[in-house]
């Protein structure tokens, strides 16, 4: 006899944990990091966002300036791990190379393997750190180039930046790379998030909980938007176009990616931080070109659909003007998203159940066996 549930396909609306780390309200365009408005920690930089979530409260300057010094000692990456990205396949991407680096990190260090709640947040914030090094170095190296050392004066965002060019980026950009950062450190309980929860409930360690969410974040519906959304940009090629290539779309049914969200009901509140930002950056290199046919494009998928744009659909604009290739948005997300990803890995830990959901089964019942000789 088969035992009936009730399916919420994808999980979707089951509540399956309590946490603190973040808290969505999609009805009102309302999102918190440990209570805080996003608003106000778009004000403040990466590291303060990042010891927020993984020690559950804003830092003091003195907290921050020692939060900032552990980051810059465990930047850089060995010899040996940087040789290993040298052997990569040619058309491995971003993403794998990141989930392959940060796998290969436990056999370079064995106190990784260890899974207190002590070792669990060194560990993570050792990751913090290599994260910009692992992608920047990854990004030189496919194109033949030489990787860059982090440069111990240099902020979290602004030093990625310096790894990937060689050149000290200008202020206006580093504001651009910290606000993008910040915005996408936590997002609740998505796909990534909740595999890195699955894989530390097991009493795994940090590395293979961060794998975990890597290998689930490259999947195109979860990471990757931003680069669907430049795409669309690049077909419109110029502001004019874009409500006829909209509507034209539109009435062929294709979807217009980097807009609606899962969540939210109305504007995604990072995404009008992000809009904002991208019009600054666009403003400082003196090309408006690709903010205003983004503009354009959301002027007229509210007016025709009423659907407003995500945080993905801006990022597209600032990597763009930043010079970074739009392949790595992924990545990015990734080096965003861990100090969320390691915040929740921590709130498992810490009152942890192993977590193993029921299925509905739907197959055949007391199937007769036949002995493989009398099989037809």
């Amino acid at each position: 006899m088969k035992t009936t549930f009730d399916v919420k396909k994808g999980l979707e609306d089951v509540v399956v944990s309590e946490s603190s780390v973040c808290f969505i309200d999609g009805e009102k365009g309302k999102l918190l990091y440990r209570g805080y408005n996003i608003n106000d920690l778009a004000k403040c930089s990466y590291e303060e966002v990042s010891y927020l979530l993984i020690y559950e409260k804003l830092p003091t300057k003195k907290e921050l300036a020692n939060y900032n010094k552990t980051l810059v000692k465990k930047r850089r990456l060995s010899s040996r791990v940087i040789r290993l990205m040298h052997d990569y396949c040619p058309n491995t991407t971003g993403m794998e190379a990141l989930r392959t680096t940060v796998s290969a990190l436990v056999c370079h260090d064995p106190d990784v393997r260890k899974v207190s709640i002590a070792d669990h947040r060194k560990n993570g914030i050792d990751l913090i750190a290599k994260f910009p090094t692992i992608v920047a170095a990854y990004e030189r190296i496919r194109n033949g180039k030489k990787p860059i050392e982090p440069d111990p004066k240099l902020g979290h965002a602004a030093n990625f930046l310096y790894m990937l060019s060689g050149k000290k980026p200008d202020a206006v950009s580093i504001k651009a790379m910290d606000t993008d950062f910040i915005l996408h450190a936590e997002h609740g309980f998505n796909a990534s998030t909740f595999s890195v929860r699955v894989t530390i409930s097991t009493l795994s360690d940090m590395h293979s909980a961060i794998t975990s969410g890597i290998g689930t974040l490259k999947g195109p519906l979860h990471g990757g938007a931003a680069q669907e959304a430049w795409a669309l940009m690049k077909n419109i090629k110029n502001p004019d176009n874009a409500e006829k290539y909209i509507k034209k779309s539109l009435e062929k049914h294709e979807k217009i990616m980097g807009f609606g969200h899962r969540v939210y009901k109305v504007y995604d509140p990072r995404a009008r931080i992000l809009k904002k930002m991208a019009f600054d950056l666009s403003k400082s290199k003196k090309n408006l070109r690709w903010y205003n046919i983004s503009d354009n494009v959301e002027k007229t998928m509210i007016k025709e659909k009423n659907i407003n744009p995500n945080v993905d659909f801006y990022s597209s604009i600032v990597y763009h003007d930043l010079g970074i290739p739009i392949d790595l948005d992924t990545p990015i997300f990734a080096i965003a998203r861990i100090s969320g990803w390691i915040a929740h890995a921590l709130e498992q830990y810490s009152d942890n159940k192993l977590i193993r959901p029921k299925e509905q089964y739907i197959g055949p019942m007391d199937s007769k066996f036949v002995p493989i000789e009398k099989r037809k």
